[in-house]
């Protein structure tokens, strides 16, 4: 399901019942331009505030909607956009706000305003305290999110303010609770929103408590560590005895130093139940991953959450094309490992492996090797030194061998997708499934 069409089904949800409670709580009885201002306000911050509680929700890294989303990536990219909507609207609330004086000015102070229902009589005495308290929580967001959307920020520091937000969203919600209408609570968008809210706030306190991912957490050692050419490092584990086991494909969050935090890492190997041994290929992509190699040991401890994903070839058609970009070879060389004892599980497939410098790059000896025992995966090797580049044109050629049976599975820069996506549509194939591997953690 993509992610803009269950973004749209949740505001249409919240919408159609503000509609239906708009008039009953505030009546037309003055000048439209009240009435207008009034329900705006209403209507984003119900918006805002819902769009905040599935932001926190989702930010449990709720497994069990990893099959209705697609697995744990969508549900980040659901979080981020959930997220960025969320502080917009929370912004054209805040300025719907800020109306009440030029509206004056335009229509006149003497004027008839809309009733206003009372607030919970318990909480009139914060009334005041409740306003400012949503007015510095915007100014908080708004800058949260120019520090999300400015790449170069250090992923550090953001990770650091990003544990804020648990508690500014609590802020949200006692700036909601005072300051909505007492009869609001019990009209259909009012159930709605305090289901959401009091399951936004449970996950905000799990968040602060930091007890997310804690059952899917596992403890294990550093075997080996390896530095390989282009920046990557290879890291093997041994795993406890409680570790799950994974299916080829997945990624999981691994934690190498508590102060750093988990990251986000795909498991290169294929699923080993007994051996409970995982490697990771990691690429230097800031300043944390770049000196992995020199600061890791064998013998160290390591933390692994997960393992996550539902990026699998099995729930694919009979003819598939896998593409790769750089680091995101990785877990595909885990799908090609997997294989090995059973090639006669391998859909027939095209991998196409597009790489910068074949000469450099520490995977493609290992690819030649492992496709060599698998003859229904045919490799290609894109080498952009050589001039080589994987286009749309090239898929649209096995697509039409395949009679319209095929679909892609794609690894690697968001770029690449985009250029690959928009040239299948330019040449008239928009049925082709692409089944992206998109996670980011910002």
């Amino acid at each position: 399901m993509k992610i803009r069409h269950i973004l749209l089904a949740f505001l249409a949800v919240l919408t159609l019942a503000w509609s239906r409670d708009a008039f009953f709580l505030n009546p037309i009885a003055g000048d439209a331009p009240w009435v207008v201002r009034t329900q705006a306000i209403y209507l984003t911050g119900a918006l805002s505030m819902g769009l905040m509680s599935l932001v926190m929700i989702l930010a449990t890294r709720p497994a069990w909607l990893e099959p209705v989303l697609g697995g744990m990536d969508c549900i980040y990219r659901l979080h981020k956009w959930a997220g960025i909507l969320a502080i917009s609207l929370g912004v054209a609330h805040w300025l719907a706000k800020l109306s009440k004086g030029p509206l004056k000015d335009l229509i006149g102070a003497a004027i008839h305003k809309p009733a206003k229902f009372p607030a919970l009589d318990f909480l009139r005495p914060v009334h005041g305290l409740a306003e400012d308290v949503g007015e510095w929580v915007i100014y908080a967001l708004i800058a949260s999110l120019v520090i999300t959307l400015w790449k170069a920020f250090p992923y550090k520091p953001w990770r650091l303010l990003h544990r804020a937000m648990p508690a500014l969203y609590l802020a949200l919600v006692f700036h909601t609770a005072a300051l909505t209408p007492a009869n609001w609570w019990l009209q259909p968008l009012g159930l709605i929103m305090g289901v959401l809210m009091l399951g936004g706030s449970a996950a905000a306190v799990m968040a602060l408590r930091q007890r997310i991912g804690i059952r899917r957490r596992h403890a294990g050692r550093i075997e080996s560590v390896r530095a390989l050419p282009s920046g990557i490092t290879e890291v093997e584990c041994a795993m406890d005895a409680g570790w799950p086991g994974h299916r080829a494909g997945q990624f999981a969050f691994v934690t190498f130093d508590a102060g750093e935090g988990a990251h986000p890492f795909t498991i290169a190997s294929a699923d080993q139940p007994q051996a409970r041994r995982l490697r990771f290929q990691i690429k230097a992509l800031g300043d944390y991953t770049s000196g992995l190699a020199q600061r890791l040991r064998a013998g160290q401890p390591v933390q692994v959450e997960g393992p996550y994903g539902r990026f699998d070839h099995r729930r694919g058609a009979p003819r598939q094309a896998w593409v790769a970009g750089g680091i995101g070879i990785t877990p595909f060389l885990a799908w090609l490992e997997s294989l090995q004892d059973h090639p006669e599980r391998a859909p027939r497939t095209d991998l196409h492996y597009c790489i910068r410098d074949a000469a450099r790059d520490p995977f493609v000896e290992r690819l030649q090797v492992l496709c060599a025992a698998l003859p229904r995966i045919t490799l290609h090797i894109h080498d952009a030194s050589a001039g080589q580049h994987l286009d749309a044109e090239t898929l649209r050629r096995q697509y039409a061998q395949a009679d319209g049976a095929m679909d892609i599975w794609f690894c690697g820069p968001a770029g690449l997708a985009r250029h690959l996506e928009s040239g299948l549509r330019s040449l008239g194939i928009e049925d082709m499934p692409v089944r992206r591997e998109a996670f980011e953690m910002r």
